[in-house]
This record gives C-alpha cells, sequence and structure tokens, in this order.
C-alpha cells in the first residue's frame, strides 16, 4: 500500500498541515517536541484507531479547537481511498472512508496497514508482560479487524466481574454469584487465546529467521505464547479449552475473592522471549535486546504482507540512532524500496547514504514542515 498524502487539522500541534508524500523513504527532522512523532501517531490511528500515547481524544486534538481532523489518501491494491478520522475533544469521533461514515469500527479497519517501530519499543523485552500482549493484541486488529471487538468485550467483562467480585455482597447482603460472568469470561477469553496462540506460531519462525540472519547464524530466537490457564495445546478444541478455563476459575475462586480481583485468563497472559534458550529479558545484552526487536517487527512486516497480500507502511520513531550501521542495512535491505517508511530523526548525520538518495525530507518546526535539501557530503556512498 502507499500513503499518498496526508492532511492533519487541529490534531495535536498542528493546525493546518497538508503533506504529500512521494518518496518510498519519508525523513522527517527536527529538535525534540516539535511535532515529528505526531505525524507518525496520526498514521497509527488511521491503521488501528487507537494512539499508543494517548487515551482520550481530547488529548490529541489541538488545544485551540473543539475537534481536529486526520485525511489522507491512500493507494491499496492499485485503487485509491480517502479516508478520514474527525476527533472531538467532547463526543465521539466520526470516521469516514471514500465519504461514507463508517458506523462500526471493523468497517473501518484494515484499510491502512502499519508497523510501527520505536525505541520505546525495547519494553518487549525489558517491560512486563502487558508490553507484549499489547503487541500481540495489536497486530490481530490489524490482520483479523473483528479481533478489536473480541478483546473489547472480554475487557468489558473483566471489569465487571472485577466489580462485583470487589463488592464481595450483593445489596442483600448474600455472597455475590459470579456463574453468570464466569461463563461470558469463558468465552469471551477462549476466543483471545486462540486467535494469540494462532499469531504467535506464525510469527514464531519468521522471527527465529530474521534473528539469525541480523545475528549472523550466530543465535537462536524463539518465542513462546504462556497463556494463563495451563493448557498443553492451546488450539484445541474449544469446549477443552473452555472445560479448563472452568476448572482454573474454581480452583482460583477463593483467592480472587481474597484479592478482589480476576486471576485467571487472557489478561495475564505472557509471552516468553528467549535467546539460545535463556530468557531475553534477564541476560540478553543491549545489542542482543536491539536485534530481537527488529527481528520481531520484520516478522511483523513479512506477516502483514503475506495476509493481507500488500506491505504496510513501517513508520521508525527516531530508532535508527538505536541501531548499529549493520542493523540498519540490515533493516534497509529488507524493506528496499518496497515498503514505504516514514521516518523522524533529530539529525541526518545518522543515516547512510543509501537512506537519503531513496527519500524525501521534511524539516519540522513547531507543527510545520517544509521541505528540506538533502546536504551533499551526506549523499556520499
Amino acid at each position: 500500500m502507499y500513503l499518498r498524502s496526508l492532511h492533519l487539522r487541529y490534531f495535536r500541534n498542528y493546525v493546518d498541515q497538508a503533506i504529500a508524500l512521494s518518496a518510498p523513504k519519508t525523513i522527517l527532522v527536527g529538535d525534540n517536541a516539535q511535532g515529528k512523532t505526531n505525524v507518525l501517531e496520526a498514521v497509527e490511528i488511521l491503521a488501528t484507531l487507537k494512539s499508543h500515547r494517548a487515551n482520550r481524544d481530547r488529548e490529541l486534538v489541538h488545544n485551540q479547537a473543539a475537534r481536529g481532523a486526520i485525511s489522507a489518501e491512500i493507494e491499496r491494491l492499485g485503487t485509491s481511498h480517502e479516508l478520514q478520522v474527525e476527533l472531538r475533544s467532547q463526543g465521539r469521533r466520526t470516521v469516514r472512508a471514500d465519504s461514507q461514515v463508517m458506523r462500526r469500527r471493523v468497517d473501518f479497519l484494515g484499510q491502512v496497514n502499519a508497523v510501527s517501530f520505536s525505541s520505546q519499543d525495547l519494553d518487549l523485552v525489558r517491560g512486563g508482560p502487558g508490553e507484549r500482549r499489547t503487541w500481540l493484541d495489536g497486530i490481530l486488529v490489524q490482520l483479523e479487524p473483528v479481533y478489536a471487538d473480541i478483546l473489547d468485550q472480554y475487557k468489558q467483562v473483566l471489569r465487571q466481574r472485577n466489580a462485583l467480585i470487589k463488592a464481595q455482597f450483593d445489596r442483600a447482603g448474600e455472597a455475590a454469584d459470579l456463574t453468570a460472568w464466569d461463563g461470558q469470561l469463558v468465552a469471551a477469553g477462549t476466543r483471545v487465546m486462540r486467535r494469540r496462540a494462532r499469531l504467535l506460531e506464525r510469527l514464531q519462525p519468521l522471527a527465529s529467521q530474521w534473528h539469525q540472519k541480523i545475528s549472523g547464524d550466530r543465535e537462536v530466537l524463539d518465542l513462546t505464547y504462556q497463556p494463563q490457564v495451563p493448557l498443553t495445546d492451546v488450539r484445541a478444541d474449544i469446549q477443552a479449552i473452555q472445560t479448563t478455563f472452568w476448572d482454573e476459575i474454581q480452583i482460583k475462586s477463593a483467592a480472587e475473592r481474597a484479592r478482589g480481583t480476576s486471576l485467571v485468563g487472557p489478561h495475564r497472559d505472557e509471552v516468553n522471549l528467549s535467546i539460545d534458550g535463556i530468557p531475553a529479558r534477564e541476560y540478553g545484552s543491549q545489542g542482543q535486546q536491539r536485534t530481537l526487536v527488529l527481528a520481531l517487527k520484520l516478522a511483523e512486516v513479512e506477516l502483514i504482507e503475506q495476509v493481507i497480500k500488500d506491505e504496510p507502511l513501517l513508520l521508525l520513531d527516531d530508532v535508527l540512532a538505536e541501531l548499529d550501521l549493520h542493523r540498519q542495512n540490515q533493516l534497509l535491505d529488507a524493506i528496499a524500496d518496497k515498503i514505504q517508511t516514514l521516518v523522524t530523526t533529530t539529525h541526518l548525520g545518522t543515516f547512510d547514504a543509501r537512506w537519503l538518495n531513496s527519500a524525501q525530507i521534511f524539516n519540522v518546526e513547531s507543527g510545520h514542515l517544509s521541505a528540506a535539501d538533502i546536504p551533499t557530503h551526506l549523499l556520499r556512498v
């Protein structure tokens, strides 16, 4: 797919900024806090209808306005489409595809596919299980848009069940009956686990291959899905999974009431990352962790391309400075000019000349973009 243009109106620190994209790579250069990442965030919202930097739309709307908008023209599988997400500081957003209002987000999701890679993604290795669950769920939403509704359903049931556990007793003073909520938790949770398991099975060989290539065949990466519900095979018959889920709830029932929260379900799942059998979080060097995350991101790009039959966008947020020249070249060789890439940086000196030769460059200052020339000395290969 190709992002032809992007138009930001009262979005973050942009008042009215149109951006025409005409090269395989677009580099946004400027000091920190000028608005570079906001451009990538706008693309992320088009792809997932979510931002990893904001929980509410009012955080996205310029502080001088009641509403803002992200508009884009994309080319997907040879066909052009116009997309828009209209944000409001108060009230619900509106999403449109080819001028038609999309009543359900599942009808909008999948129009744009993007893989984001920033220095914060090192938390995939160093952070807690929640970071890795969020990563998996973000991929699933793009590959299977209905998953967004499945995950929301599970989270809603979980919130209501937790509220009942925390209350302990109903208004009549009787112990809260969780049976109905248990059934809903099992049904929704099973759908989440099965999809996560299938995704990991497809990502594992791709990530392992990329990791071996980047590390020079010196290390072996392994990704293992560890659902909190103790199953020997998460791809087993649905009834078998649900029976195990129910049994685990009964075992943990007393502990849940004592702690006031649900202790069973995919909200406690883990993804184990290991290098040569050693947990990467505990023993991986900084270089190993960067290699691992780069392998995960390249696997994500490859899997999306396999499933949707089109290349996703690649969003690199101030990440090249985190990669040495070898890893930069591995990334460059992987994406070549077939994958449209948007990159942010504070200076151009970290770029290999091959990046610059296929790029258009914008200076970013206080929410304004202006075309920039590439210094001649940086173009020498």
